[in-house]
């Protein structure tokens, strides 16, 4: 499976900074890369740094108005009525300087991403800056004022012709990407979430199967609040190898929001550390058994930026590199620096203990629920499969 990775990152990619107190904080970009640094996981030579996307990058899918009201609203130009219109200036996505300038770059690290493997120059990158997924095409929502994987997936089909499937394991629904290829067969969307009914976006039904060309080729598994490790990595498990089945893509790109776990402020799921190794290592199976390896990976949601966040996006690098010294203690001198700079006590194993959490009273019910869901989501592709057999 070996081959070589790349890992996009410079300090530059921390300009994108709503504010000091806002959920969204990414700090944790060097809290994953310093740990990985402290597990000696990565040298200097695996990092490249991101470069910014052109305007004509960033109108592959934004609108060019909405382009210029960003850049307007970053050097406090923009009134306050009309940056409202664009999704600016809100409680999510507050204006700060300079914001076109630091959401471009966060493009343009996918886009660096996507070149090194599409060019051969690697088998997998990995760009943890990018994953904001929830961007319109002349709107910001939830934290995202650009989207990054939309971008770079209609980057993907227009230079390099390939048929991408994207998959998205954050806790909310990967909605501004699903939308923005919802009519177009050359990508399918793979998103397991918290079911709307609870969370922000509330989009993501099952019954959000597409449109046109494009219709079967979007897939969604809202699971139920408080899924735990084994139902959610039975739905992702038999998602994603049914779906990547079905699709047979030329490439895989995976958004890993790591915020389905348990102590994640902004979610009301119950996984641990367990599912954050099984995301990365069955992405990395069907990139090789479908693509070629080709397998691009960004960040996304996580807001638990101590406890979580740098180990479940350190296993991402640690899958891609197959170096297997995650289990066990984290590094001392990676818990101690960081100790004095966070608010809460810092896990010392790569795992969770199995007594994180308090048993759920609704466990088994929980489990059906997402069985049927499940079910539900894939009835398209198993349906074809049984019609195959029997005219077979």
């Amino acid at each position: 499976m070996s081959g070589r990775s790349v890992f996009v990152y410079s300090d530059e990619l921390l300009k994108y900074k709503f504010s000091s107190h806002h959920p969204f904080n990414q700090v944790r970009l060097k809290l994953t890369l310093d740990l990985l640094k402290k597990t000696n996981a990565i040298t200097d030579a695996d990092i490249i740094p991101p470069r910014p996307a052109t305007e004509e990058e960033l109108f592959l899918i934004h609108d060019p108005n909405y382009v210029n009201a960003v850049r307007l609203a970053g050097l406090g130009k923009l009134s306050e009525e009309t940056a409202e219109g664009y999704g600016l200036g809100t409680e999510d996505t507050p204006i700060f300087p300079n914001m076109h300038e630091a959401s471009s770059l966060l493009v343009g690290g996918t886009l660096t991403a996507v070149d090194q493997v599409m060019t051969g120059k690697a088998d997998h990158a990995l760009h943890l800056g990018g994953g904001l997924h929830h961007g319109f095409r002349g709107k910001a929502s939830g934290f995202c004022i650009y989207n990054d994987s939309s971008v770079a997936i209609k980057y993907l089909i227009e230079k390099y012709n390939v048929r991408v499937l994207y998959v998205d394991t954050d806790a909310h629904h990967g909605d501004g990407v699903q939308w923005s290829f919802y009519d177009d067969p050359n990508v399918c969307t793979l998103s397991i979430h918290e079911t709307g009914r609870y969370l922000f976006p509330g989009t993501g039904n099952v019954n959000e199967r597409g449109q046109g060309k494009g219709y079967g080729y979007s897939f969604n598994i809202p699971v139920d609040a408080f899924t735990e490790d084994e139902s959610w990595l039975y739905a992702y498990q038999n998602a994603l190898k049914e779906v990547a089945d079905f699709f047979k893509p030329d490439v895989i790109f995976t958004q890993n929001g790591a915020d389905s776990h348990y102590y994640d402020p902004l979610t009301h799921l119950s996984a641990t550390m367990r599912i954050y190794r099984e995301i990365p290592r069955l992405a990395h199976e069907i990139a090789h058994q479908y693509c070629n390896g080709k397998w691009i990976a960004v960040g996304g949601g996580g807001y638990d930026i101590w406890r979580v966040v740098p180990r479940a996006w350190s296993l991402i690098w640690m899958e891609m590199t197959e170096n297997s010294n995650c289990y066990g203690s984290l590094p001392d001198d990676w818990v101690s620096y960081w100790q004095k700079k966070s608010s809460v006590a810092l896990p010392i194993e790569w795992d969770d203990p199995a007594t994180l959490y308090p048993a759920i009273p609704r466990k088994d019910e929980i489990t059906e629920k997402n069985r049927l869901t499940l079910e539900k989501a894939l009835y398209p592709i198993l349906q074809k499969k049984s019609n195959e057999r029997i005219d077979t």
